[in-house]
């Protein structure tokens, strides 16, 4: 973009190409950072998130934890699974064994993106199923179970 350009506007200038990227390139899985759009077109970071929230709203990019936003394609489910099963699957994909400390709310809160009031829901069930010991104040939760598929607490 030239350095004289009018920023009114430069953002949407800046979508279509990104979507006709995305568009042209099947592989593409997710978007540059805003550091990197910031970098190429010589915006602000104000602009190149403006450029994310209309790929958003356009149905072409979805965000994800951590700040980076994913390529959505028609027909493709962007809802994750609740959070409490994305919890369980911690348990089911073995790193876990019986006895074991499970994170801390602040730790998955960071790692999950979601509040911690979300992430202490979320445990509540899985405590309630029997997976995870209950909560004591300054005591992390052990796995008490490692899940069933049937286990999964419903959101």
């Amino acid at each position: 973009m030239p350095q004289q350009a009018s920023p009114r506007g430069t953002y949407l200038k800046i979508a279509d190409i990104v979507k006709s990227r995305i568009e042209s390139d099947d592989e593409m899985t997710e978007l540059p950072s805003a550091a990197e759009v910031m970098r190429e077109y010589g915006v602000s970071r104000g602009v190149a998130l403006r450029v994310f929230a209309v790929l958003q709203k356009e149905g072409v990019a979805v965000q994800v934890p951590g700040g980076r936003w994913r390529v959505t394609r028609p027909g493709q489910d962007v809802t994750p699974p609740p959070l409490a099963e994305r919890l369980a699957n911690l348990l089911a994909e073995g790193d876990l064994p019986v006895g074991a400390r499970f994170p801390s709310t602040t730790e998955l809160s960071a790692r999950f993106g979601v509040s911690r009031p979300t992430v202490s829901k979320a445990l509540s069930k899985l405590e309630a199923v029997g997976l995870l010991s209950e909560a004591q104040q300054g005591k992390q939760r052990i796995v008490r179970a490692l899940p069933k598929r049937e286990e999964y607490p419903e959101s």
